[in-house]
């Protein structure tokens, strides 16, 4: 009896480990295909996409070297292409027509030029697959012939050259969106993450929100200070966008909207699009960058002319303190608190694919749209939910900027304004 004993004891301890070994699955995965149907009725408008920097950088815009059906065997493969953009859904893009801040304002506007540029000859290129859209009926059109919408947006105010007659020629080029400020803060407008110089917007600052309202160009808010925000969304006269940029009451980097900036732009009817950026999700990834940077200052005030022995120090401290991990669960987690704090009317998606090296787990190139939604109807969001999120709210903000500009074009005439104007005051 003792000797069966031991035997069913012995049996029961090692059974778990003689049982087959069961496939790990992710409680999202049930609504995946419910997510695909949702977006398949309705576009995915994601607010900004990188690819045209990144045929700048990696081929000088020539799509004989870089076919966009397939960029996945690049050294570096990137986060799109078209085949990927199919199997994410993707409905409508706003491509980000971004030239560096840093380099001088006249040379910007010709950069902006070429990017916009390159955006046509893709669309020239691949027409099967995507067109031109300027209005919100454009989108849905579009949409529904079975190709991608394909928009303009403007990373960065320097690209207008202190200048409204830019400013209309890049709205007659089809820009869509202009986003104040990138990283520097501009003669007109502070950036979030430069040297604040006008308390928000200058005298210039409020005329170029005038301007935009009047012609219908989105006013995009990424990027640009708290107190820049603030300033705009007392100005404009139509709906305005955040369009790549997270909740700063989940993380407190500066590039993401404050609370109470949030409840301003449930008045003004706006939409702030939730980005992937992982040092916007994640407090704890935003605070390991901090000490990183700060370790790197460190030794180079240490080893002062010896970058070799700041490499390795710099190298050791890594890997004794990795990053912590952005995952799709921290972008839900932000959608949640937007819409706990102001309601889904409020919510779409700004990947920034391509315009970042590293991204969340579970989100790393643009065929994951589904499971981000499948997580969102996973929380319990209904399917209009995320009808909302994938397109309707866009949609609706772009119509509304679109009758603005209809009425405010009765009402006068371009600006004569020009910057020197304000400097004399």
């Amino acid at each position: 009896m003792i000797f069966k004993f031991h035997l069913a004891l012995a049996a029961m301890i090692l059974l778990p480990a003689l049982q087959p070994v069961q496939a790990q699955t992710n409680p999202r995965d049930a609504y995946r295909d419910q997510a695909v149907e949702i977006l398949e009725r309705v576009p995915l408008i994601d607010g900004h996409n990188d690819v045209p920097i990144q045929y700048r950088n990696r081929v000088d815009y020539k799509f004989d070297l870089l076919d966009f059906m397939n960029t996945t065997a690049l050294t570096r493969m990137m986060h799109t292409d078209i085949p990927r953009l199919r199997r994410g859904r993707v409905g409508a893009q706003f491509w980000s027509v971004y030239v560096s801040p840093n380099i001088p304002e006249a040379e910007s506007v010709q950069a902006t030029l070429e990017q916009i540029d390159f955006v046509y000859r893709m669309i020239e290129r691949y027409p099967e697959h995507f067109e031109l859209a300027l209005t919100a009926d454009d989108v849905e059109r579009v949409f529904a012939e079975g190709k991608i919408a394909s928009m303009i947006g403007m990373e960065g105010g320097h690209s207008i050259g202190n200048s409204l007659p830019v400013l209309r020629q890049m709205y007659a080029l089809g820009a869509r969106y202009m986003t104040l400020t990138h990283s520097r803060t501009l003669d007109w407008a502070d950036s979030a993450t430069d040297t604040p110089r006008h308390d928000g917007l200058s005298g210039f600052g409020e005329e170029v929100i005038r301007e935009m309202n009047r012609l219908g160009m989105l006013v995009d808010l990424s990027h640009v200070s708290a107190q820049t925000m603030r300033d705009a969304l007392a100005i404009t006269e139509a709906p305005v966008i955040f369009s790549h940029s997270s909740a700063m009451a989940l993380n407190m980097h500066p590039r993401n909207v404050p609370d109470d900036v949030l409840h301003l732009t449930r008045e003004n009817n706006g939409v702030v699009m939730v980005t992937f950026i992982p040092a916007f999700l994640h407090q704890p990834l935003h605070e390991h960058i901090a000490q990183r940077n700060a370790r790197r200052a460190e030794l180079e005030y240490l080893y002062t002319g010896q970058p070799d022995s700041v490499a390795v120090y710099l190298s050791r401290w890594e890997q004794e303190n990795p990053p912590p991990v952005a995952t799709l669960d921290h972008v839900a987690d932000h959608i949640d608190h937007i819409r706990d704090l102001i309601g889904v009317d409020h919510i779409g998606i700004g990947g920034d694919y391509d315009g970042i090296s590293l991204l969340p787990a579970g989100l790393e190139d643009v065929t994951t749209y589904p499971d981000l939604f499948a997580e969102l109807l996973r929380r319990g969001y209904s399917e209009e939910d995320l009808e909302k999120i994938a397109g309707r709210n866009l949609l609706r903000v772009m119509r509304e900027a679109e009758q603005t500009a209809h009425r405010l074009q009765q009402e006068r005439g371009p600006s004569q304004m020009n910057i020197r104007d304000f400097e004399s005051n």
